[in-house]
């Protein structure tokens, strides 16, 4: 349990190390002691782990009275971090050798710049795996849904029956599709939140919403098999779309919500990059730090991030500090990097004046931030694609296995035994309830991996239902045309 706690530890001083390392960085560029930097991060929430090494380091220096660079060096000899134990003692070295300090710090942000980018690339790569063994996982339980429907059409299991041995039951079924098939899903989604962060903080009102709309659905469905008077809901050819209905309520809300707030947030950090250089670039004719901010902010083309913008422009035209302005703006962005670079643009500004250079290596930063961002969601595009594709195939293969096996029990065939209509329509009544529910879960799945959070799943799930339901109506009616059942 130790080391499950410490390997946690170590990936999120991994993550916040490059805005640690920038903010070091940054503030050394401004003229800012090293021991002022490590009381500045103490401070800065949005860096918990390194919040904890800040204070871990200054109790050392104003209890035990250690010197910063022999803190930071005892800190290097305990941290299972590779990257930060070098960091750390790079530091230390460059200090005592007397060398340039904002030099040996932009060469090693672009060092762990490079790290973070090839972790990126192997992640994306963990994450495909992991995917295709998902894609594995659904051909499984495919062939499981054939092979009923094969050996309760046919009489391949008579001698097992006169010998009253079990066999494969319709309980056994409902178990397959309702349990252990949603169990392995939810597997599946702890492995890839384990390996997939979010950039979104503090994402709660999709979920919020989310509950609510499940507890009224499951009294919806509750009566539905309690009350008399809905019991022709229950009927085997209106009971997938009431599923489908059932689901759509429960996912297209939250949806909603979570788009709305997605597309502010992916705006902001699509924009923050040019923002950024805007203020840069401002600054290096002379304007001041907050008319550099206030010009950046008129540019237009930054989309829904120039609601933010207007803010913060209008803020500071009223003469509101800018620590108070980053408050406000945290009500209205909640992806990690952008309030990250805000926050280190803020106090740059208030420490050191933010000078052009500080403000520089900011920029380039952000814009390289940016590429990786791009890059991964580029590369994880086509996993979206290849759920809509399990649907399909799913919902087709299902219906068409199912009537062709019941044409051929009625052609009395050696070893089959002719099945009733009813039988067929509950048979697919049933597989067609554990498609839309295997669908549904697995659009959490690829919100999961392809956007970093199960919120998007909602998105997902609605659109992961709806193309299985048109998906199983169309195949049945055309494929039940073509068989010439009604």
């Amino acid at each position: 349990m130790l080391s499950r706690f410490t390997e946690e530890d170590t990936s999120q001083i991994n993550r916040e190390l490059p805005f640690a390392a920038l903010l070091f960085t940054i503030l050394a560029a401004s003229e800012v002691t090293l021991y002022e930097s490590w009381k500045k991060l103490c401070v800065i929430d949005h860096l918990p782990q390194f919040k904890k090494e800040a204070r871990e380091v200054v109790r050392q220096v104003e209890v035990l009275g250690y010197d910063p660079l022999t803190v930071m060096q005892k800190r290097a000899e305990k941290t299972k971090s590779k990257n930060y134990r070098e960091f750390l003692l790079g530091y230390v070295s460059a200090v005592r050798s007397g060398g340039n300090i904002v030099n040996f710090l932009k060469s090693k942000l672009r060092s762990i710049f490079d790290v973070q980018s090839a972790a990126a690339i192997r992640s994306i790569e963990r994450l495909g795996t992991l995917v295709e063994a998902y894609a594995v996982m659904l051909i499984v339980t495919l062939c499981s849904y054939i092979l009923f429907i094969v050996f309760s059409a046919t009489s391949i299991f008579e001698p097992t029956k006169i010998a009253k041995t079990p066999g494969i039951s319709t309980d056994v079924v409902c178990l397959l599709i309702f349990v252990l098939t949603p169990l392995i899903s939810l597997v599946f989604m702890i492995i890839a939140h384990m390996e997939r962060k979010s950039n979104l903080v503090g994402l709660k009102t999709p979920y919020k919403v989310a509950a609510i709309v499940i507890i009224a659905v499951s009294v919806f469905l509750a009566s539905v098999f309690m009350v008399p008077q809905l019991q022709f809901l229950r009927n085997p050819q209106i009971l997938p779309l009431v599923l489908t209905i059932c689901l759509l309520t429960v996912s297209i809300p939250p949806a909603i919500i979570y788009m709305e707030i997605a597309r502010i947030n992916n705006a902001a950090e699509n924009a923050m990059p040019s923002f950024l250089r805007d203020v840069t670039e401002a600054r290096k004719t002379g304007l001041s730090p907050e008319k550099s901010i206030v010009h950046a902010a008129k540019r237009p083309g930054y989309g829904k991030f120039s609601e933010v913008l207007r803010l913060i422009r209008s803020q500071i035209e009223w003469g509101v500090p800018l620590r108070k302005i980053f408050a406000s703006i945290k009500r209205k962005i909640q992806t990690w990097p952008v309030l990250v670079n805000f926050l280190i643009l803020v106090e740059t500004i208030k420490m050191g004046g933010g000078s052009s250079v500080a403000l520089e290596i900011l920029t380039e930063y952000s814009e390289k931030q940016k590429d990786v961002e791009t890059n991964k969601k580029s590369m994880l595009r086509p996993y979206v694609i290849l759920a809509f594709i399990w649907s399909v195939l799913i919902a087709l293969t299902t219906t068409m296995v199912a009537l062709t096996v019941y044409t051929l029990t009625r052609l009395s065939l050696p070893g089959a035994t002719p099945m009733s209509f009813m039988v067929m329509q509950d048979q697919m009544s049933l597989f067609s309830l554990g498609i839309l529910v295997q669908c549904w879960l697995s659009g959490f799945f690829v919100g999961k991996v392809s956007e970093g959070t199960f919120a998007a799943g909602f998105k997902f799930s609605a659109m992961l239902v709806l193309t299985a339901h048109v998906s199983l109506a169309l195949s049945q009616s055309l494929l039940g045309g073509m068989f010439g059942l009604v």
